[in-house]
């Protein structure tokens, strides 16, 4: 890492002083249609982000042994869901 060199900004890679000096001109939305009940009616709002889970996780802090966790660790990726899926079983 160059520490002389600044850091590059992220960039939009649009000219927003342009967009934003932009006056919009009396026939500049003719060809849009007009906005009618029976549109409004047939439009669906998307929500983005994740689904909501029919099995949502709850935060909970616990304290293990070193061992414990490592042990379950050593098992890969996923270890996590493995030991909630395992805690799941013993009821």
């Amino acid at each position: 890492m160059n520490a002389s060199k600044p850091a590059l900004r992220r960039s939009l890679k649009s000219d927003l002083a342009r967009v934003d000096a932009h006056v919009v001109k009396q026939g500049e939305y003719d060809d849009l249609p007009e906005l009618t009940d029976d549109m409004l009616a047939r439009a669906k709002v998307k929500r983005g982000g994740r689904p909501v889970s029919e099995n949502p996780r709850k935060l909970l802090s616990i304290r293990l042994p070193v061992d414990v966790i490592e042990r379950w660790k050593a098992t890969g990726p996923g270890w996590q869901t493995r030991m909630a899926d395992r805690l799941s079983k013993v009821r």
